[in-house]
C-alpha cells in the first residue's frame, strides 16, 4: 500500500439491500484490519470500492456511470485504485474490466475476505484481478466488522437462498442457503449489546427457513423461533427485528415467538410480490393470497399492533387487469403499514426475463400510480391512528431530511414507525443524542411518517447515545471456523426456555 499522508484512505459506496448495507460493514473491517483508514468522503480517496446489486433496475448502468466519472481522477492519480464487489461483480465478472478497464479489482459474493490481497496483488502485477468464488469457504460473520450504527446492528443468520423464484437472480449470485450454528449467533448479538447496541435485526434472504437442515418441525418448534426466543433472554438488548421471512415458511410457532417475546418488535415485513394465485404460480412463489391473508390475520390475532410492510411487483409478465385487482384487494385486506412497490423489469439471467406477454411500460406505470394511491391512503389512514399515542422511540440519525430546518430529530418506535419528534420539555435531560431513547406523543401522521411536536415525555440516556456522541462505533474482531452448521440438533444455547410471560414490545429491503 502507498499513499502520501499515511493510512491509505478508503471509501465504500454500497447498492441495494440490507444484505448489501451489512457485507460493507465487513468490507470495511477487513479494510481497516489491512491498515486502510476509513473515510466518507471519495473525494481523495486512495481506494473506492463499490458493492453492487443485481437486483435494482439499471443497476448495471448507474454503476459503470460512476465508474466512469471516476475514471479521470484515476488518470490522475496511478496510484489510486477500484475495487467492485458484489452481486453484479458475482454475474458480470470479467464483463466489468472490459467496460471499465481502470478498475484494479472485481470480487464476488463469496470472498469478501480477499479484498486486500487481491488489491496487493493487482499492485505488484499492474494489472486487474478478477476473482469470484462460486461457492462460500467461510461465513461472511466471521470477518471483522466496521459498524454503521452505535445503537443498531445487523446480525446475519444465514446466506442465500433455496427459492426458485422465477424474476430473482439472489440465488444464482448468493448461492444455496448456508446457516450460522445458534451459538455463534446469539455470541454476535451479546457482543454488540456489551458495546451497547440497543437493537438487532437478524438478517437473511430468507430467515424463518433458517435451521431447516437441524430443527424438528414434527415437534411444532423451529430454529428460527427458537434463535427469537433466546435473544429475549440477552440482558440488555431492547429490540429484536428481522427480515424478510417468506409466507412459506411461517409458521404457528414463529408468530408465538413473536409475542411472548417481550423484546421482539411488533413489526413484520413479509413480501406478498402478487395477490393473483395465478401470477404467484408463474413466479413460482410456493404460497397463494388466502395463505398469505391467513398468516396476517394469525400475526394480528396475536399482535394486534403489528405494523406490517410488504413488497409488490406491479406488471409482472402476464399480468392481467383482473390479476392486479386481486393484488389490490389483498393490499386493502392486509392494510400494510408500508409497501414497497417496483415496476417489474427483466433481469438478465432469470426464467422471468423470456417469459411471453411482457406488459407495456405505460399499463405498468399506470398500476403502479394506482397501487400506490391506495397503499398511500392505507398508511395515513394507520398513522393518523397514532395521534394521542405514547410511542417509544430509539433516536437515529439521517432519517429526518427537513429535521435541520424544524429542528427537530427522527426516530423508530417499536414497531418501525418513522417518528420526527421535537427535543424540548423539561424531561429532556442534557441533550438528546441518537441511540438515546425517548418517549413522545403523537400528534400528525401523514403517509410515511408520524410527527410528535409536543414535550418529549421521558428521556433515557444510554451508552449507545454516549459512544455516537464521542463518535465511537461497536467493532467486530475476526473470528476463527467457518462458522457452518454442526450435524445435528441446535446448540443447546439456542434452544432456551421460553419466556413466561410478556407482551411484544418492538426494517426492510431484501426481498425475498
Amino acid at each position: 500500500m502507498t499513499a502520501g499522508h499515511g493510512a491509505p484512505r478508503f471509501h465504500i459506496r454500497t447498492h441495494g439491500c440490507q444484505m448489501n448495507v451489512h457485507d460493507s460493514e465487513r468490507l470495511a473491517g477487513v479494510l481497516e484490519e489491512a491498515g486502510y483508514e476509513h473515510t466518507a468522503d471519495a473525494d481523495g480517496a486512495d481506494l473506492v470500492v463499490f458493492n453492487t446489486c443485481a437486483v435494482r433496475e439499471n443497476a448495471d448502468n448507474k454503476l459503470y456511470g460512476q465508474l466512469g466519472r471516476l475514471a479521470p481522477e484515476k488518470a490522475r492519480r496511478p496510484g489510486m485504485q477500484i475495487a467492485v464487489g458484489g452481486c453484479l461483480a458475482q454475474k458480470d465478472r470479467e464483463t466489468v474490466v472490459r467496460r471499465a478497464p481502470w478498475v484494479d479489482v472485481v470480487f464476488g459474493t463469496h470472498n469478501t475476505g480477499s479484498l486486500p490481497a487481491l488489491l496487493d496483488r493487482a499492485r505488484h502485477n499492474g494489472e486487474a484481478q478478477v476473482e469470484i468464488l462460486e461457492a462460500l469457504e467461510t461465513f461472511p460473520s466471521h470477518l471483522p466488522a466496521r459498524r454503521d450504527s452505535s445503537y443498531s446492528g445487523w446480525v446475519s443468520i444465514s446466506v442465500g437462498c433455496n427459492n426458485t423464484c422465477s424474476f430473482c437472480i439472489v440465488p444464482s449470485l448468493r448461492g444455496k442457503e448456508v446457516d450460522r450454528r445458534p451459538g455463534e449467533i446469539l455470541a454476535e448479538v451479546e457482543a454488540l449489546v456489551a458495546e451497547g447496541v440497543l437493537e438487532v435485526t437478524l438478517l437473511g434472504q430468507n430467515v424463518n427457513a433458517y435451521g431447516v437442515s437441524f430443527d424438528d418441525r414434527a415437534s411444532g418448534r423451529t430454529a428460527f423461533a427458537d434463535l427469537l426466543r433466546s435473544c429475549g433472554h440477552v440482558q440488555g438488548l431492547e429490540r429484536v427485528r428481522f427480515t424478510s421471512p417468506h409466507p412459506r415458511d411461517f409458521t404457528s410457532d414463529v408468530i408465538a415467538a413473536m409475542a411472548e417475546t417481550p423484546n421482539v418488535c411488533p413489526q413484520l415485513h413479509m413480501p406478498l410480490q402478487s395477490g393473483s394465485d395465478r401470477v404467484l404460480r408463474a413466479m413460482r412463489r410456493s404460497y397463494r393470497a388466502r395463505r398469505y391473508l391467513d398468516i396476517v390475520d394469525d400475526v394480528r390475532g396475536a399482535l394486534p399492533d403489528a405494523a406490517l410492510t410488504t413488497d409488490i411487483i406491479v406488471g409482472f409478465p402476464g399480468e392481467t387487469e383482473e390479476d392486479f385487482a386481486e393484488t389490490l384487494r389483498v393490499v386493502e385486506a392486509s392494510r400494510f403499514s408500508q409497501a414497497f412497490t417496483f415496476q417489474y423489469s427483466p433481469r438478465p439471467g432469470t426464467p422471468a426475463a423470456t417469459l411471453p406477454d411482457q406488459v407495456p411500460k405505460a399499463v405498468v406505470q399506470d398500476r403502479y400510480d394506482r397501487l400506490v394511491a391506495l397503499q398511500e391512503g392505507i398508511s395515513l389512514e394507520l398513522n393518523r391512528e397514532q395521534v394521542g399515542r405514547e410511542l417509544e422511540l430509539i433516536v437515529s440519525t439521517g432519517e429526518g431530511r427537513k429535521d435541520t430546518a424544524t429542528r427537530r430529530m427522527s426516530g423508530r418506535a417499536r414497531d418501525g414507525r418513522l417518528v420526527h419528534f421535537t427535543p424540548v420539555g423539561p424531561a429532556v435531560e442534557g441533550t438528546v443524542r441518537p441511540g438515546d431513547v425517548v418517549t413522545v406523543r403523537a400528534t400528525y401522521g401523514a403517509p410515511h411518517h408520524v410527527v410528535a411536536d409536543g414535550a418529549v415525555l421521558s428521556h433515557r440516556r444510554t451508552r449507545a447515545g454516549d459512544a455516537h456522541e464521542a463518535g465511537q462505533r461497536p467493532t467486530t474482531p475476526r473470528t476463527t471456523g467457518l462458522g457452518l452448521p454442526a450435524l445435528g440438533p441446535p446448540a443447546p444455547e439456542a434452544t432456551a426456555s421460553v419466556p413466561s410471560a410478556g407482551c411484544s414490545a418492538a426494517l426492510q429491503e431484501v426481498s425475498s
